[in-house]
């Protein structure tokens, strides 16, 4: 059974006072591991911050992008091994802002996917559809090719490392949340393009975790799905009662 796990994404939000004191507050509901994966990803000048304040609670520290190489001629960009530096385990590639607002392609992202993982981090990497593809019944196309595009050149040890993350653009910040059987029918086809690429057994492993106006009211429904495995969370990532709701919540299911 795929252990659950959820992760917030705090995007370009808080100061640094209250990154600190949602971590210190997230940190010590959750000083003892419940039974799922948890992260959160605070802006990169803060990540110092919030890895002070989760302290040794069970928490893991995630970046919200990088850029590829180690080092470099590279003004403005941050590098996986200056993460790992600042005790980042994960890192969020191909979020759909970065694809849609900063024109981020497949190659792109496949290639900071590559090096995230050749460096010592886990990527989650996002895949979703626009309100437009799905009103015109391209989903499935899409996120076969965002699959191909970004993630299938892995080989299978490579891939052991990723979680997916399906994020339906139109949920994102939207207050739109896809049926559980939306989500899970997308869930479903990503597990399928991973078994025709790889095998049963990476299929069965790998985590694919739900984005998109999750909420502490229905996250238990949407992880009762069977390939839904966590929740990539938001806006609810930013106070701790609804991100420890959401925690509490996929535990239910």
């Amino acid at each position: 059974m795929r252990r659950p796990f959820i992760a917030g994404n705090w995007k370009m939000n808080l100061s640094r006072d209250d990154s600190q004191s949602l971590a210190t507050e997230l940190a010590a509901e959750l000083s003892a591991a419940p039974d799922c994966d948890i992260a959160v990803c605070p802006p990169f000048v803060y990540l110092e911050t919030v890895r002070t304040a989760l302290g040794e609670s069970c928490i893991a520290l995630g970046a919200q992008n990088m850029y590829p190489q180690p080092s470099g001629a590279f003004t403005g960009e941050t590098s996986p091994t200056m993460l790992l530096d600042l005790g980042c385990q994960y890192v969020i590639l191909g979020h759909s802002e970065r694809r849609h607002i900063l024109g981020e392609t497949d190659d792109q992202i496949f290639g900071k996917v590559t090096s995230a993982i050749a460096a010592g981090l886990k990527p989650i990497v996002c895949v979703g559809e626009t309100l437009e593809e799905r009103q015109s019944d391209q989903t499935a196309s899409v996120i076969q090719q965002q699959f191909e595009g970004s993630i299938s050149g892995l080989d299978e040890s490579q891939f052991e490392k990723v979680t997916i993350a399906y994020e339906p653009v139109w949920a994102i910040g939207t207050g739109e949340v896809a049926t559980p059987d939306q989500a899970e029918a997308v869930h479903a086809d990503l597990r399928t393009l991973i078994q025709t690429r790889y095998n049963t057994q990476l299929a069965d492993s790998v985590r694919i975790q739900y984005g998109g106006s999750v909420k502490p009211g229905n996250v238990t429904e949407l992880m009762a799905q069977p390939n839904i495995d966590g929740a990539l969370v938001g806006g609810a990532s930013l106070a701790a009662d609804s991100f420890l709701g959401i925690v509490r919540g996929a535990l239910d299911h």
